[in-house]
């Protein structure tokens, strides 16, 4: 089926906001700049019977079986490799380092799949046996591969610029390869002095791994399982990781919300212990691991990996804790909204529509998105077909049958095949753009893995998360544009509400994780309620001061994947990401025809150039604290943009979004800062 869709470049334009971005003086300057240019292109809409809403594992193994002969064949595979290579690294040649790296990468290929299976096959039910037992070995193996070739690491970190420059001109296919072993070049302080240390640090890496594991088992059966609450109609609810959100969103009734919070709430506080004894012993070998390698501790190990400074962090923190009063006007506008005096943390949540419990269909969800891409290059919509049609996406929650709660995107790179994406999709408009930021995700990963070779299909945690935090901001103009008042008031609030999420709730928590670190370096555990307070003290300096808080320790960091990850210091890269995406909008909406160039080219690049490179060959873009104060100027923007909408929706003379469009020459995106 075709469909032919219209790019249109225009977002609930105010003339106050356009003149203050554009730098327009008058009324001429205004109208000339705000002609907007309409371009159509025809694509293939999505056929609502060819939606697939299950993964289809047989694209890593046709069967349990055939994973388990993969095991067996890859365990005796790292001991070959080491027998074979480690005479020929005592007299290293060009040749037979470019042996090396294309035999290890094969291995590496193969130990990928193998993961991803055991991975995705646990994420649907933690508790199935042969999943769990899967994993393990899985990371038992790495574990051993790394020791099996430690020699090999330890070597090239060691070499001299000159000892590089002979082997490349000894062996001209290196070249290929020069910026993936510039890594190993640039990390020659942070190496294992021998193969015994390096053989300790593997042992430390698999019981991070384990711990990790354990972790999302924990969360999945015990943390996000809060018991059952009697509703105002007499119904027995259960509380789950589902469930609770769910409530939350779409229950007008706020008693009912307030009992669903109050179990949580609670329940999370009588895991704390148990999840403090297993976070104490990951932050141990965390620090324990960067310490070896020569960092003051994993904080700093991560930030290095990163290409990031901790001055780069700190400006982001300082702006977004100096700007958070931003959101109230948000809140004041929830407030209004509902009617309250004073909103609780119960109360955040509610989807403001004139039916909160109202569901949108997965399939109407995969419609709005598509439509998105409408001004984007048309190789986005070509890799969404595959994606959304060829079984890469699990969507449904089933949290009765094990299944993890989130949602997650992992790419198959290894078979240049589109990602697969995990989802918990239950209707409501978080969910949607739940479901456009991971596709995001499937984007990139699938732009990488037809462009650049497979060692190059990776890159840091911040710019992994652009090109899904770019596809909330196409999903969200899309609806605003072409939604009933209603829709969009309700789509932008939340939208607003996720600002909120990015720039104060995801920095607040890397920061409770590096002094959850401090605190245990200094006591050797932390118990649940030291960590409680923590994360009490770190949050009412990001938290708003009119949203009226329990006055008891919170323990919401247990349930909190990210800080178990053996990948230390995550969520701050959400906050990153956000603003760089910011900045790319701008451009986007700017010159859509120049950006998607240089947009497919910066996705499509993977780590051929380091992320600074990047940034400032493709747009432009610096990380300092400019990129920050100004993606906190766009939030102010959207909150009058969102205010705005309102009162024309509540005007006699607007009847939907698309017409108050009509009423101004300006465009917020045309001259925003980047969303």
């Amino acid at each position: 089926m075709k469909q032919k869709i219209v790019a249109r470049f225009t977002i609930l334009g105010m003339l106050l906001l356009f003149a203050f971005f554009s730098g327009c003086s008058a009324p001429g300057d205004i109208a000339e700049a705000s002609k907007i240019v309409v371009e159509e292109y025809e694509f293939e809409e999505i056929d609502p019977d060819e939606i697939t809403t299950e993964w289809n594992e047989s694209y890593l193994f046709s069967s349990r079986g055939a994973a388990m002969d993969e095991l067996e064949r890859l365990k005796p595979r790292s001991v070959e490799i080491g027998e074979t290579f480690r005479p020929e690294f005592e007299e290293l040649s060009g040749p037979a380092l470019l042996d090396y790296i294309e035999t290890n990468k094969e291995f590496s290929r193969s130990f990928e799949i193998l993961y991803i299976y055991g991975h995705i096959g646990l994420s649907k039910n933690v508790n199935d046996p042969f999943f769990v037992s899967l994993i393990a070995d899985a990371q038992d193996l790495a574990t051993e591969h790394g020791k099996a070739t430690s020699f090999a690491t330890i070597k090239l970190t060691s070499l001299s610029t000159e000892e590089w420059e002979q082997l490349f001109s000894e062996e001209p296919g290196l070249e290929e390869y020069r910026a993936y072993l510039d890594g190993y070049i640039r990390f020659a302080e942070h190496r294992p002095r021998d193969e015994a240390q390096a053989a300790y640090l593997a042992d430390i890496g698999n019981q991070r791994m384990k711990l990790q594991t354990e972790a999302f088992s924990k969360i999945t059966n015990n943390v996000t399982w809060a018991g059952n609450i009697t509703l105002e109609n007499g119904e027995e609810y259960t509380v789950n990781s589902q469930s609770y959100y769910t409530l939350l969103s779409t229950d007008p009734n706020r008693v009912n919300r307030e009992t669903c919070y109050d179990l949580r709430f609670y329940h999370l506080i009588d895991e704390s212990d148990s999840m403090a004894a297993l976070y104490s012993e990951k932050i141990r070998l965390d620090d324990l691991s960067a310490r070896e390698l020569n960092f003051p501790d994993s904080y700093e190990a991560c930030l290095y990996a990163l290409y990031l400074t901790s001055t780069q962090v700190d400006e982001m923190n300082a702006v977004f804790k100096d700007r958070k009063g931003v959101f109230e006007g948000c809140n004041d506008f929830r407030k209004a909204k509902l009617g309250l005096e004073t909103l609780k943390p119960f109360d955040r949540n509610l989807q403001l529509t004139g039916q909160p419990g109202e569901e949108y269909a997965y399939a109407d969800a995969l419609n709005g998105i598509q439509k998105s891409y409408a001004g984007m290059d048309p190789c986005f919509n070509e890799i969404f077909l595959m994606m959304v049609t060829g079984n890469f996406i699990d969507v449904y929650p089933a949290p009765e049958n094990g299944k993890q709660p989130g949602g997650y995107c992992i790419e198959l790179r290894s078979l240049q095949a589109p990602a697969l994406v995990f989802m918990n999709y239950n209707g409501l408009i978080s969910d949607q753009k739940a479901l456009t930021h991971e596709v995001g995700h499937g984007i990139h990963f699938y732009l990488m893995g037809q462009s650049v070779d497979f060692l190059y299909c990776s890159t840091p945690a911040y710019e992994m998360e652009v090109p899904s935090t770019f596809n909330e901001e196409l999903f969200v103009d899309y609806v605003v544009e072409n939604s009933d008042q209603d829709s969009a008031v309700a789509v932008l609030s939340q939208h607003i509400g996720e600002y909120q999420n990015y720039f104060t709730f995801q920095p607040m928590i890397t920061e409770f994780e590096w002094k959850a670190h401090q605190l245990c370096a200094e006591n050797g555990t932390v118990s649940g309620a030291e960590l409680n307070a923590l994360w009490t003290e770190i949050s009412k300096e990001y938290r708003s001061d009119s949203i009226e808080y329990y006055a008891g320790d919170s323990a919401e960091w247990t349930y909190i994947n990210h800080i178990y990850l053996t990948n230390n210091y995550y969520t701050f890269n959400y906050a990153v990401s956000k603003a760089i995406t910011l900045a790319l909008f701008k451009q986007y909406k700017e010159d859509p025809d120049n950006f998607n160039e240089n947009y497919i080219a910066y996705l499509s690049a993977g780590s051929t150039m380091t992320p600074e490179e990047k940034l400032e060959k493709y747009f432009g873009i610096e990380i300092n604290r400019q990129l920050f104060e100004d993606a906190m100027d766009v939030v102010e923007l959207r909150i009058k943009q969102l205010e705005e909408l309102e009162r024309e929706k509540n005007s006699p003379k607007f009847e939907s979004a698309a017409e108050s469009l009509n009423v101004y020459s300006g465009s917020f995106w045309y001259v925003s800062s980047g969303e």
